[in-house]
């Protein structure tokens, strides 16, 4: 039903040529969807009919604008009336100039008869049904029409997004916390240090405004804004600079994108060609260090033309280029779906928030005493033994005759030789692997905590140094010298302990019991100050050839001098002056049980790693100094993921073992190791297996569900130890895995990843095979019971997610377990797995310097499904990710779970993992516990 009445408008002929003018020369011009048509349809009239007047009859029903009538005001007949029917669907358009305002839809409904007549009407609706075979026909006859309208349908997109005014991409300085002011401040300092003759070169711009780093794209910007100003200079003033800043730092999201079109539109004619998006992508990805990117330059150039220019014009616009970064996030497919939270942020933060500050302090002590009870009760418990065993020495010699001769020093020297008996026992104990690996699979394991062996390891030698301070301290500075300077009187008292026969100071340092402790001492303090991280990891700089003293061979060879120790020990401990019965020469009691036990372990490692002598099936050399084995896998050899090997090869070394994760699956039938070259011993590993004359060409491509076998021709001996007991093989005991690693501390997380796909895919398997035979519940319970696998299966179902974490410099890195990342991204249909890549040499999303490589990102994971980085389906993020946020979600998510957070990588890192767990717990219902291994 009509709800309002006719309207009519003429425009005469000087009203055009104003109309026309206007519309190209207005900077407004092209605002809006339809109205810029308007100047077409009039030019259109004139070329047509050369009439003076036009009378255009509109007519308004309800929301729509009918076409009724279109006539010459002169005696012409009128134009057969038609009813084109304009539908509104949110948009409206203007008719510029004319004073008409009506709705516009996307779908038009124009009669034949008009669309001849007027074709102005036919690109309208060709741009609102392009799905119709009119639009392909007339997209083939105008693509520029075709580019106008998609033009206006973006700009009308644009306005009703409220995200880009929001968006904080598109950054030419880096985010930071300081103020804009701040900034300039530096700037300005570095103006004055690098500027000659009051003049900034363009070469240092980069360097001068902060990327020193890409000096190469902080050219561009340069060109560009010198070309926006009108200037071709190579040099820049104090105040020139300053305006550069502050076009740079510019809040505005246009000024930025502006500014980033003018880098690649080099001769500033509005348009950008293939040729010049190569260019910008050449630029990006040389201040990314992304040499692959900058080989498929010119492939990814022609991926951004195919999205943005359809219609083959050859050139993209200004406002292209910003539909693209505006919705680069809708062409994004991620590997996984975020899984729904059962529970919000605040409803899981609710029921914890402490009340006052005494709930506060309780539910911190709490948290507290969850997180290091087993720790702390070990920990008590051995420093109350040490303190135990010094003051029943200190009483016991407190008591004896020898006290009236050396006073407190010889009860202080027994005293600590007695905590020192007790530490050199107890300290192989922590690397009693096979021992620790076994008692991991028993309930030990939650009352000990077993990650922390090395640590305990470390505090007890600490202990033990300080034993030998106070010990051989008092014996040198105070009771040898006492004994040796007493009065007859006073010797009388301890003459029977020394045969009558009055000790010297020198005949104390060459007895039996002095040349043992000060030869115990010296191996000791040398084994010590090589095992310490600086020596331990070659970080000390000492000039040649003593430098060769230092690094992980240095500190195994040195280690082994601590089995001369021992013997010492126990000679040192046989020939006592003071103690003559056997059973109160208690040296052999604390060390017999602990030294037997470890000989046993070595002869077990020793014999064993016979018996586990493997093939190399498979060489592949990966990037970033980094190859893989494959193994034949040993019969009986079963472990679990998360677990590692040691590996010896007999023709480099007989003694040297290294220790290396096993990155495969406890169900497959071989064994992999991924090993990065950073010493003596894996470089000349490498070398054996890739350019040994005598062995077969090495497979490169890294493939894990491919084993080809190598030609044994001569093949070296490689021998397998293990395996043993890491943290991560604990996963299965938690609700939720978050799986964390840098660089090659990912591979402990691997053979996990496998595990649980495998885990997933039998359930799968089983469910469709009960879906398919199952004909009643006694058959189903038959099944089940007899394919499930006890114990193991029941574990694996507690996981109900498995977050993935790789954070990683170098984008080769991906290619050493691409293989795994696919086969998550294809076959986990249960979604239990979500991978998370990080690349942290490419500057992170929103920087100007990685902008269009997000682009490029989303528009190929769109076509090919393929990350760009990765090579996978797995989408690579960029720079480092915030931990705080991870935590976060992942809490939000999961709310009354317990979460195993499990890392491995640099320890700087695990403060800040470990921080963010215990302050998570305390603050939600979600519970985060926290192992760690270094590599």
């Amino acid at each position: 039903m009509r709800t309002s009445s006719f309207e009519r408008c003429s425009t005469s002929k000087t009203e055009l040529g104003f109309l026309e003018n206007s519309e190209t020369s207005s900077p407004t011009a092209g605002k809006n969807v339809y109205g810029a048509m308007l100047p077409v349809f009039l030019n259109d009239l004139r070329s047509n009919h050369h009439k003076e007047l036009v009378e255009i009859t509109l007519e308004l029903e309800n929301d729509a604008v009918v076409l009724r009538n279109i006539a010459s005001v002169s005696s012409a007949p009128n134009v057969s009336p038609s009813s084109t029917h304009i539908a509104e669907d949110e948009d409206r358009g203007n008719f510029a100039g004319v004073g008409v305002e009506f709705s516009v839809a996307r779908s038009l409904s124009i009669t034949s008869r008009i669309k001849k007549k007027f074709p102005w009407l036919r690109s309208m609706s060709l741009r609102t049904s392009t799905s119709s075979s009119e639009s392909v026909t007339a997209l083939e006859e105008d693509p520029m029409t075709a580019r106008n309208a998609r033009r206006k349908r973006a700009e009308l997109d644009r306005t009703r997004s409220s995200a880009q005014r929001g968006l904080k991409g598109l950054r030419f300085i880096s985010k930071s916390g300081e103020a804009c002011d701040e900034l300039w401040r530096k700037v300005d300092k570095r103006f004055v240090f690098l500027a000659k003759d009051g003049l900034l070169d363009r070469e240092n711009f980069g360097e001068c405004i902060g990327m020193e780093d890409s000096k190469e794209f902080a050219v561009g910007i340069f060109d560009a804004l010198a070309r926006k100003e009108r200037k071709a200079v190579s040099k820049i003033t104090k105040e020139e600079l300053h305006q550069f800043w502050l076009q740079i730092s510019n809040q505005s999201f246009d000024a930025r994108l502006q500014i980033f079109f003018d880098m690649a539109d080099s001769n500033e004619d509005g348009r950008i060609s293939r040729e010049e998006v190569q260019e910008l992508i050449m630029l990006s990805a040389s201040a990314n260090n992304l040499s692959k990117l900058k080989e498929q330059a010119e492939g990814y150039a022609a991926l951004i033309m195919e999205e943005l220019d359809p219609e083959n014009l050859g050139y993209i616009e200004l406002w292209q280029l910003e539909m693209l970064l505006l919705e680069k996030d809708r062409y994004m497919t991620y590997s996984r779906q975020q899984s729904s939270a059962s529970v919000n942020w605040s409803q899981n933060m609710s029921s914890l928030r402490p009340k006052n500050k005494i709930h506060k302090i309780r539910k911190t002590l709490q948290c507290l005493a969850l997180e290091y009870w087993r720790r702390g009760w070990i920990l008590l418990l051995w420093l109350i033994t040490i303190v135990s065993l010094f003051t029943w020495k200190i009483y016991q010699y407190k008591n004896r005759k020898s006290f009236e001769v050396m006073s407190y020093c010889l009860p202080v020297a027994k005293g600590a030789a007695e905590t020192l008996k007790f530490n050199m026992a107890l300290i192989l104990l922590p690397v009693c692997r096979n021992t620790l690996t076994w008692l991991r699979s028993t309930k030990v394991r939650k009352f000990v905590p077993f990650d922390d062996n090395i640590i305990f390891h470390k505090m007890i030698a600490f202990a033990i140094v300080i034993g030998i301070t106070v010990h051989a301290g008092n014996h040198l500075a105070c009771d040898f010298p006492l004994l040796a300077n007493s009065s007859p009187e006073k010797f009388s008292i301890v003459s029977s302990d020394f045969n009558n026969k009055k000790p010297t100071y020198k005949s104390l340092l060459i007895s039996i019991e002095g040349v043992t402790g000060i030869t115990m001492v010296t191996l000791m303090v040398i084994s010590f100050t090589l095992a310490t991280s600086q020596f331990r990891r070659n970080a000390v700089n000492l000039p040649s050839p003593i430098n060769r003293l230092t690094g992980f061979n240095a500190f195994w060879y040195s280690h082994h001098l601590l089995g001369i120790v021992y013997i010492l020990l126990f000679i040192h401990g046989s020939f006592l002056n003071l103690t003559h019965k056997w059973y109160q020469k208690t040296t052999w009691m604390y060390i017999s049980v602990p030294l037997l036990l470890y000989i046993a372990e070595r002869t077990l490692r020793t014999r064993r790693s016979q018996h586990y002598a493997v093939k190399v099936l498979k060489v592949s050399v990966l990037p970033g100094n980094v190859f893989s084995l494959i193994m034949s896998k040993p019969n009986g050899f079963k472990y679990k993921s998360g677990q590692y090997i040691f590996l010896q090869c007999p023709k480099i070394s007989p003694f040297e073992w290294h220790p290396f994760s096993i990155t495969s699956a406890p169900g497959d039938d071989y064994l992999s190791v991924h090993i990065r070259t950073v010493g003596d011993w894996t470089r000349e590993l490498k070398l054996l297996f890739t350019e040994d004359d005598q062995l077969a060409p090495v497979n490169v491509n890294a493939t894990f569900g491919e084993l080809i076998q190598m030609d044994q021709i001569v093949q070296p001996k490689l021998l397998v130890d293990g395996p043993y007991g890491a943290p991560a093989q604990d996963y299965q005991n938690f609700d939720v895995l978050l799986l964390i690693g840098l660089g090659i501390g990912a591979t402990p997380f691997i053979s996990i990843l496998r595990d649980l796909l495998s885990d997933t895919r039998t359930v799968d398997e089983q469910t469709d095979s009960n879906t398919e035979t199952t004909k009643s519940d006694e058959s189903f319970n038959s099944f089940t019971s007899s394919n499930v696998t006890p114990g193991r299966n029941k574990r694996s179902q507690r996981i109900t997610k498995a977050y993935f974490y790789w954070v990683t410099r170098e984008p080769g890195s991906f290619e050493w377990f691409k293989g795994v990342m696919d086969e998550v991204a294809q076959m986990d249909h249960r979604g239990l797995i979500e991978l998370h890549n990080y690349l942290t040499s490419v500057y992170e999303e929103g920087d100007a310097r990685s902008t269009l490589i997000t682009m490029i990102q989303a528009l190929n994971h769109a076509k090919h499904g393929v990350d760009i980085l990765s090579g996978t389906q797995v989408r690579t993020h960029f720079a480092r990710p915030n931990w705080k946020e991870v935590f976060t979600k992942i809490a939000s998510k999961h709310p009354n779970s317990t979460v195993g957070v499990f890392y491995c990588g640099m320890p700087v890192l695990a403060k800040e993992l470990k921080k963010l767990s215990l302050e998570l717990s305390h603050k939600t219902t979600t519970r985060f516990e926290f192992h760690k291994e270094y590599f």
